[in-house]
C-alpha cells in the first residue's frame, strides 16, 4: 500500500491507524526504557552475588554460635540446679544435722535423717536392707546407690558395725545354712536362707509363678533388684526340682496367655498362634524355628516352657 492510498481511508480508519502506529512505537521505547534500568551494572558479573552469599553464610554461622552458646549456658544452670539441691558440709549447712557413732545394719530412718541423709538417700540405704543386704565391714556401706560420694566420706569415721552381731529382722525369722527348692518353697520358707528378705522373697515368688517354674538357679539374676553380690550369697543354698514345673499347652493356650510369659513378647505369641491355625496342631519345637520372629537362643530359653501334648 503506497502512502497516498492512506488517504482514501475513512476519517475514522486513519485515527485508527495512527493510534495503532503510536501504541507501536511506545511499546518499543519502554522496552528500551526497561531494559536499560534492569541492566546489572557492569562491575556485577556475578560478584555482588557472590559478596552477598558469603556474608549471608557467615550471619547463619554466627547465628549458629550464639545459640551453641546459649544451649550450653542453659544447660550448665539445669546442671547447677540439679546438684546444688544437696551440698556438703559447710559451716552453715552442719548445724541442720548431727555426726554420731551408728551401725548401718539397724539405724531407722530417723536416725538417718538426723545423719543428715536425704529421704531418698535413707530410702536407698533401707532398700538395700530390706532386700537381705547388710554390712560386714564400713567399705561395704561405700557401695550404697544415691548417697554422694562426699557424704559416704564425711560418714566413714562414725560406722560402727558389731561383726559379732547377726542382724535378723523380726519378720524374717533366723537365717540358717540350708538348701530350698526353688520351685516349692512359700516366702515364709525362702527368708530363712542367708540373704533373703522380705522383699526378695516376693519377688522370687512372682518370677516363679510368671515363669511356670525355675529350671536354674540361675534365673535369679533376672529378679528385678537382685545385686551380684546377693545372688552369690543366695545361689549356694537353692535348687531346683524340674518336676514342678508347670508348661504352657501351646496347642491350646491363647496369645495372652502366651504373651505372659517373660520369655515370650507379643509378636512371638501371636507367631505361635498363626502358625498353630495353619498347621492345626503344633508337634514339637523345632517348627518354631522357621519362624522370623526366633533366634537359636529365644528358643532354648523358652523350650522347658512349652507342652506340644
Amino acid at each position: 500500500m503506497k502512502w497516498k492510498d492512506f488517504f482514501y481511508f475513512s476519517r475514522g480508519q486513519r485515527i485508527g491507524i495512527l493510534i495503532l502506529l503510536v501504541l507501536i512505537v511506545l511499546t518499543f521505547a519502554l522496552d528500551i526504557f526497561f531494559l536499560r534500568r534492569l541492566k546489572p551494572p557492569p562491575e556485577s558479573n556475578g560478584e555482588a552475588f557472590l559478596r552477598e552469599a558469603l556474608e549471608f553464610r557467615a550471619s547463619l554461622e554466627n547465628y549458629d554460635s550464639i545459640m551453641e552458646v546459649t544451649r550450653q549456658q542453659r544447660y550448665k544452670e539445669r546442671y547447677a540446679k540439679r546438684n546444688t539441691s544437696y551440698t556438703w558440709p559447710n559451716a552453715s549447712h552442719r548445724k541442720a544435722y548431727q555426726l554420731f557413732g551408728f551401725d548401718p545394719n539397724t539405724i531407722d530412718s530417723a536416725g538417718l535423717l538426723r545423719l543428715g541423709l536425704t529421704p531418698r538417700m535413707a530410702s536407698s540405704l533401707l532398700k538395700y536392707r530390706s532386700k537381705g543386704g547388710s554390712f560386714r565391714n564400713k567399705e561395704d556401706f561405700g557401695k550404697i546407690y544415691g548417697i554422694p560420694a562426699q557424704k559416704k566420706e564425711e560418714l566413714m569415721p562414725y560406722i560402727e558395725i558389731d561383726p559379732s552381731r547377726k542382724q535378723i529382722r523380726k519378720d524374717e525369722g533366723p537365717k540358717e545354712d540350708i538348701s530350698i527348692e526353688l520351685n516349692a518353697a512359700d516366702t515364709t520358707q525362702l527368708m530363712r536362707v542367708r540373704g533373703i528378705g522380705r522383699s526378695y522373697a516376693r519377688s522370687i515368688v512372682g518370677y516363679r509363678k510368671r515363669l511356670g517354674g525355675f529350671v536354674s538357679v540361675e534365673q535369679l539374676r533376672e529378679i528385678y533388684g537382685m545385686r551380684p553380690e546377693n545372688y552369690e550369697r543366695i545361689a549356694p543354698q537353692c535348687r531346683v526340682d524340674l518336676s514342678l514345673l508347670q508348661p504352657i499347652k501351646v496347642n491350646t493356650a491363647s496369645v495372652s496367655r502366651l504373651r505372659q510369659h517373660p520369655y515370650l513378647n507379643f509378636y512371638q505369641a501371636k507367631a505361635i498362634y498363626e502358625l498353630r491355625r495353619e498347621r492345626g496342631r503344633l508337634q514339637d519345637i523345632d517348627e518354631l524355628g522357621n519362624l522370623e520372629e526366633f533366634t537359636t537362643e529365644s528358643l532354648t530359653k523358652i523350650k522347658p516352657y512349652l507342652s506340644f501334648e
